[in-house]
């Protein structure tokens, strides 16, 4: 059972308070879904900047401004902790957010280079992601730190569009399914054993991607989520600073979007089966 959170709610203590997820536009959901599961009695608010996606067409310094601008509003909100439910954001924002708000968890969507590189067989790992994430400097520098420690060689897929796709909800239309063949069979040709998804929109894609693959091969090609990992993190952390929420009354969920209404709640109803209130704001 979703209880709706008021828009600005008191809590009885902090413990009580939500947890502020955000993202460019619904890929997020695919990390909220994961924080669902592990974490069922957090409050938990969700916010989906559609109005400046997508992310990876943005510079820098615009996602460093919108991450600290909706930072600030789910905090506004009384959010106890944030996650960056973002990969494109995480790479250009996240070290301005918790230089904002040291006082608060802040979780990050890691890039899965090193998962990815533990898991392959044959050392040849391919990332997918916006082509913002994969000029990030730090992920640069953690490719060639990972790569020269374990001889991964890692390729790195910008998928063009393929976001934009998700965020429309065609998830399995010819259009998407072109996109998927144009990204994946050329790695899957180089011999990729491994597949990291490095942009939380594409795990709603997984079964278009698995489709390209074994269309390509009869080889095991593992697909990496890092969602899972983001969750768990957010778990430890909430632990340790003695956040989580005790059960007993239902969790809350709110949606925030700087886009229409309909563009999360839709995607909220089709992508989870969920029908939290939605809440337009100008952020």
């Amino acid at each position: 059972m979703i209880s709706s959170l008021p828009f600005a709610p008191p809590f009885a203590t902090p413990a009580d308070a939500p947890v502020g997820v955000f993202d460019s536009g619904v890929g997020g959901l695919s990390v909220l879904r994961h924080i669902r599961a592990q974490l069922p009695d957090e409050h938990l608010l969700y916010f989906a900047d559609s109005a400046y996606a997508p992310y990876g067409a943005q510079t820098e310094a615009v996602l460093t401004e919108r991450s600290l601008a909706i930072a600030a509003f789910l905090v506004g909100r009384g959010a106890k902790a944030l996650v960056v439910a973002c990969n494109t954001a995480t790479i250009a924002g996240i070290k301005a957010v918790r230089a904002r708000y040291p006082q608060l968890p802040v979780v990050g969507v890691e890039p899965g280079l090193k998962p990815g590189a533990a898991a392959s067989g044959n050392g040849k790992v391919a990332v997918l992601a916006t082509a913002s994430a994969l000029r990030g400097e730090k992920f640069l520098s953690l490719r060639e730190q990972i790569s020269a420690a374990t001889g991964v060689s890692f390729h790195l897929q910008p998928c063009v569009g393929l976001a934009d796709q998700i965020d429309k909800g065609e998830l399995d239309t010819p259009a998407t399914r072109a996109l998927l063949e144009r990204y994946i069979a050329p790695l899957i040709a180089e011999g990729v054993d491994t597949l990291v998804l490095g942009c939380t929109h594409y795990p709603f894609v997984l079964a278009g991607i698995q489709a390209v693959v074994r269309a390509h091969t009869a080889a095991p090609v593992s697909v990496l989520d890092t969602g899972e990992a983001v969750a768990r993190q957010l778990s430890r952390l909430l632990e340790a600073a003695g956040l989580r929420r005790a059960g007993g009354t239902p969790a809350g969920l709110h949606g925030y979007t700087s886009a229409a209404a309909a563009s999360l709640s839709g995607p909220f109803a089709g992508l989870l089966g969920l029908t939290p209130p939605v809440t337009a704001v100008s952020v």
